[in-house]
């Protein structure tokens, strides 16, 4: 099913860096846009996609994995959402968000089966992703899932209020200092901001451009969307603020004596 599209040599994979966010007055996504297979084999490709239907319901959903896995899935929900009758889009139409993040969930994991069995034995273990899926169905609370492989999934909650997929380490330190449910969706950014500039100062893999998406409760449409690439003012601003910060802070503290105490 998969072969003829998705051959040995396009297996690229996507070391990336996606966090999605809980917060009393909505949902802010960030993802960034590197894709590579090799050191000379770099690319930008989205992670982030959304649904809408005005005034019912707004769907987020960011990727992180093998690239033809990806973006098998995300195709197939697209190719549901134009497709009339009973082949419609399950973000258009499921009731709850939880049936959406079953389906996705079901899509991902036979996929994945899918593309293994395509390949052969060879193939085993090259074919995986995670995803994020978020979003609000009118009369219902915002929500928040982690989708792994497997296809099983878990959902945000007051004791985990945000997830990452990718190269997690390096930025879930920050925001587990910095988030607060109550903060606005400026600070709520501005963390996000500091978090990816840490992990991409520490990891090449992950890389700009990236993408945001606030969705402020009961509003089923963006609240504020845009991409942020490298020359960009604010994260210039961010990333050269962070680092004199740091400096700072570092500095402030009490130095070590060799003597002892």
């Amino acid at each position: 099913m998969y072969r003829s599209r998705w051959n040995s040599s396009r297996r690229n994979s996507e070391m990336t860096y996606c966090v999605g966010m809980m917060l009393d007055r909505g949902l802010v996504l960030m993802s960034d846009t590197r894709t590579n297979s090799g050191v000379d084999n770099i690319s930008v490709f989205r992670k982030m996609f959304r649904w809408s239907v005005p005034g019912e319901r707004m769907i987020a959903v960011m990727c992180a994995g093998n690239l033809a896995t990806t973006q098998a899935v995300i195709s197939q929900l697209e190719e549901r959402s134009k497709a009339p009758g009973e082949r419609s889009n399950c973000l258009l139409s499921a009731p709850t968000m939880f049936q959406v993040a079953t389906e996705i969930g079901r899509l991902l994991r036979d996929t994945i089966a899918g593309q293994q069995n395509a390949n052969g034995e060879q193939g085993q273990g090259q074919f995986t992703a995670s995803m994020i899926v978020s979003g609000q169905i009118a009369g219902m609370e915002p929500r928040l899932f982690l989708i792994y492989p497997e296809g099983n999934f878990i959902e945000a909650s007051p004791d985990t209020p945000f997830f990452q997929i990718g190269e997690t380490k390096y930025g879930r330190p920050i925001i587990l200092r910095g988030y607060d449910p109550a903060m606005s969706f400026e600070e709520a950014i501005k963390l996000l901001f500091v978090s990816f500039d840490s992990t991409l100062k520490a990891n090449l893999s992950v890389g700009l451009p990236l993408d945001l998406l606030a969705i402020a409760r009961d509003a089923f449409a963006p609240t504020h969307e845009r991409r942020i690439t490298a020359d960009d003012a604010y994260y210039q601003a961010i990333s050269s603020g962070w680092g004199l910060a740091l400096k700072q802070a570092f500095n402030s503290l009490p130095d070590y004596s060799l003597a002892g105490e």
